[in-house]
């Protein structure tokens, strides 16, 4: 997958968001004269779809840039890289100071991506072979929506939402139209033409269907009115009026149908789980694709750890660990000038 990232923020590279510990340790290791080349272990406890390992490759191309090429090593994975517990995704040795300050970093990367991609290839499982695009920016702080959006598409989504995540990806980002513009115009059919008229030829013709009428008499009025132009339209119907139902979309399907638009496709969205997707996939429901928000942007981090496993190539462990070097036979050689971006 193309790699579109940055240089990391200031705040990452200062150490202001590590843990305060991993300064206060770096400040006594500097007073004491101590710096070992160590090797350290991350890893996870449970099944996962990697994601967030590229970004801390693209922090250690930085933070590592002028270590000694004789004694630094990094080993990894891959983002979408499927994982079982207690497999080593990260290998690290080099000069502790040169790295330790940004382990919270690391782990936060790997914790928040992976659950997101996690989830999201939950959603894709469920729908497959139906595609699943990613609408969950709402959902986060905006500052971490291309993270999220590129996670989902590791995790198998086919497009998300909004420009900055689909470009980490290399992709175009994928949406319809909000209920605010057929709002502002005050009925659908005069929303869809501008929407056709205003927007570039390569951009789907994508309609809301569920803000004024009922959904199949506007999916009617809309097919009419573009024409093939018309690549699909959305069902988004609320909880106050019942959700999105399998018998819905087998209504909107066959009155196209026999309409004479069989072309137009059917995307749902709407508060969409796995178990909901099963739902509509059960129900032999004709869904083209799925749009997913909170399922993924609300899914919870999954923990990484980080070792120290060798100090000076001498095993060592905390209690309850094996000292040395775990057996690790899937990681990948680094090429950390690679992964070092230019930019701001």
């Amino acid at each position: 997958m193309p790699i579109h990232r940055t240089r990391p923020s200031g705040e990452i590279l200062s150490g202001d968001s590590a843990d305060v510990y991993f300064a206060r340790a770096d400040l006594v290791l500097e007073r004491e004269g101590l710096d070992p080349v160590v090797t350290m272990e991350v890893f996870t406890r449970q099944n996962a779809v990697l994601c967030g390992i590229d970004e801390a490759k693209n922090l250690l191309g930085h933070v590592l840039a002028d270590a000694d090429e004789s004694e630094t090593v990094v080993e990894a994975l891959d983002d979408g890289d499927e994982i079982g517990p207690r497999e080593i995704v990260l290998r690290i040795t080099a000069r502790y100071r040169a790295f330790g300050l940004y382990e919270t970093a690391i782990l936060g990367m790997l914790a928040q991506s992976t659950g997101w991609a996690t989830a999201a290839r939950e959603v894709v499982t469920a729908a497959a072979p139906d595609p699943v695009i990613s609408f969950g920016a709402r959902h986060v702080h905006p500052d971490i929506t291309d993270v999220l959006d590129y996670a989902a598409i590791v995790g198998g989504c086919v497009g998300a939402s909004t420009p900055a995540g689909a470009r980490l990806a290399g992709l175009s980002p994928t949406g319809t139209m909000p209920h605010s513009l057929v709002l502002i115009f005050g009925d659908t059919v005069q929303a869809a033409l501008a929407f056709d008229r205003d927007l570039d030829a390569d951009v789907p013709r994508i309609v809301l269907v569920d803000t004024f009428k009922d959904e199949a008499e506007e999916a009617l009025r809309v097919a009419e009115a573009l024409g093939e132009r018309l690549y699909g339209i959305r069902l988004d119907t609320p909880s106050e009026r019942g959700r999105v139902t399998a018998d819905l979309v087998h209504e909107v399907r066959a009155r196209l149908d026999q309409a004479g638009h069989r072309h137009v496709r059917i995307v749902v969205s709407g508060g969409l789980t796995p178990d909901r997707i099963r739902y509509f996939r059960e129900a032999g429901a004709p869904v083209d694709s799925f749009a997913v928000g909170s399922y993924i942007s609300g899914a919870t981090p999954i923990d990484f750890t980080g070792d120290l496993k060798e100090i000076d190539g001498r095993p060592i462990a905390k209690r309850g660990r094996i000292p040395g070097r775990t057996d690790s036979p899937r990681l990948r050689p680094v090429r950390l000038a690679e992964w070092r971006t230019a930019g701001p």
